[in-house]
């Protein structure tokens, strides 16, 4: 028997790696002789770094960047495919872990590490880049990032802007000016990999949607997709682009508008990235099962999210599918609309978040336990009675 093993990480708990781990461990206490092929997935946030290097080996390079807090702080990516790829995770150098609770502020937090970490990996010689835009704690438009790959803002007496971007600020530009980005980047491509299509502006837009989850108030959501706007109506006007209703254009604080903009970036699906990348429909061939997960599967899951992704391929290919999460919301259920055939939680029972991430382990491990026995009783019900239908 082949077992596809593809979680996504526990965000805050467990890599994805050590997830399908816990998940093989589960599996081999019922059918110790079960082929298990473990694929550490991720959707373009934490993890994807990670999952990449599992896939297709490579190395990880440190730099000193500017923090999202405009503090030094050290940030790494991957380069993989002998040193053409950079594999990039904005929440390195410009997430919301970089900033203590009582600094995080999205009117004040700047991109300038994640432009940093992207001219490092240019300068290192890579002609690929890929992005994850996940976790940050900006909404700056990817300004900050444009400055630091060169680009000039200036305000409305002609000034140059000096002090790095952030979303208070972009209401002060009132000029662009590309002329001084590094050669390099024209020949690199770089492709943006995002779990959302949310447009820069408006309801669903970037400050609106994830600006409170970065500690915005609601008099700062006003200001920043105000500030927002008037940034994408600029870049209308100075670069001839339209990126206001652009699909994922407000991923990461409007950062996926700001690779668009100045580097030229595409922005595409993070977990079919990730799927590519890691040639998961190949080693998928032949499996009888694929199991895969993330920390909470809810009504958000089937919409750009690894298990969403893992579930879509498997179904064209005709494996099963079970998602096994760290917790199950009332609405899990309709997630068996997108490819997934089975749920199943790793608690057991009513437990603190605490208490749950310390057992997530065992848990985790629990879980695939019973789903494996109750595949087996399928098994022997399925061979016992010709009545036995699915």
């Amino acid at each position: 028997m082949k077992i596809v093993i593809a979680p996504d990480s526990f965000k805050g708990n467990m890599s994805a790696s050590e997830a399908a781990d816990c998940i093989a461990a589960g599996i081999k206490r019922v059918l110790p002789r079960t082929r298990c092929v473990k694929i550490p997935m991720a959707d373009g946030g934490e993890g994807t770094v990670a999952s990449l290097l599992h896939a297709r080996g490579g190395s990880l390079k440190t730099v000193t960047v500017t923090g999202p807090a405009r503090r030094p702080v050290k940030a790494s990516y991957g380069v993989i495919n002998n040193g053409r790829t950079a594999v990039i995770e904005m929440a390195a150098a410009s997430g919301l872990p970089l900033i203590s609770g009582s600094l995080r502020n999205p009117m004040t937090a700047t991109s300038y590490g994640t432009g940093e970490l992207i001219a490092a990996a240019i300068d290192a010689g890579v002609r690929e880049i890929i992005i994850g835009l996940g976790g940050s704690a900006t909404v700056d438009g990817g300004a900050g990032m444009a400055q630091a790959l060169g680009v000039r803002f200036r305000d409305r007496a002609g000034r140059l802007i000096r002090r790095k971007l952030c979303g208070a600020m972009l209401d002060s530009i009132a000029a662009i000016d590309t002329g001084n980005m590094p050669g390099g980047l024209l020949t690199t491509r770089i492709t943006a990999a995002a779990d959302v299509s949310n447009p820069l502006c408006g309801r669903q837009g970037a400050a609106r949607v994830y600006g409170p989850q970065k500690g915005a108030t609601p008099q700062m959501v006003t200001r920043l997709d105000h500030n927002l706007r008037h940034f994408g109506r600029l870049i209308h006007v100075c670069l001839k682009l339209d990126v206001m209703k652009l699909p994922g254009a407000g991923a990461a604080g409007g950062m996926g508008a700001g690779l668009v903009a100045f580097t030229g970036a595409s922005i595409r699906s993070g977990i079919d990235i990730v799927m590519q990348v890691c040639h998961l429909e190949r080693r998928m061939q032949g499996a009888d099962l694929v199991i895969t997960g993330e920390g909470l599967i809810d009504a958000q899951t089937p919409f750009g999210k690894a298990p969403a992704g893992v579930a879509r391929l498997a179904r064209r290919l005709g494996i099963p599918v079970i998602a096994i999460g760290g917790a199950l919301s009332d609405d899990a259920r309709l997630f068996f609309k997108h490819g997934i055939d089975g749920l199943a939680s790793a608690a057991a029972r009513d437990i603190s978040l605490t208490e749950a991430i310390e057992l997530s382990r065992d848990h985790l491990a629990d879980a695939a336990e019973r789903c494996m026995r109750l595949i087996v009783i399928g098994g022997k019900i399925s061979k016992k009675s010709s009545k036995f239908k699915v």
